[in-house]
């Protein structure tokens, strides 16, 4: 597989630098709102930015370690897997991030799926 094919399936987003250490900057795609968030160790993630509680605007929470916590009832959301964290359940959509360079890339097809 060629390089440029490889790219086709990505998206450039934005630049690790264009996000908040300890924060997260929005985009809209046809999948819904996401929050890409930044750690203290500069990791970056993507997740629809809707609690699985109540549709909580997770990217207006916390960001601790690996995890966000919700703004609204304070659930822990695993930020690589999207999951709530014990004892809470249910699961926010999570997006295959990709890092090079300082530039953030999200999966195009993921980008495109449409919302339901």
């Amino acid at each position: 597989m060629s390089n440029t094919a490889q790219l086709d399936q990505w998206q450039k987003i934005t630049t690790v630098d264009e996000i908040p250490v300890l924060g997260s900057r929005v985009i809209e795609a046809p999948a819904g709102q996401i929050a890409i968030f930044r750690n203290s160790e500069d990791e970056v993630f993507a997740v629809l930015d809707k609690c699985p509680h109540k549709g909580g605007p997770l990217s207006q929470g916390i960001v601790h370690g690996k995890s966000v916590t919700c703004p609204l009832h304070s659930w822990n959301i695993d930020l690589s897997t999207g999951c709530a964290v014990a004892p809470d359940e249910g699961c926010a959509k999570s997006f295959a991030v990709k890092v090079e360079s300082g530039v953030v890339w999200l999966s195009r097809e993921e980008l495109q799926a449409t919302h339901g």
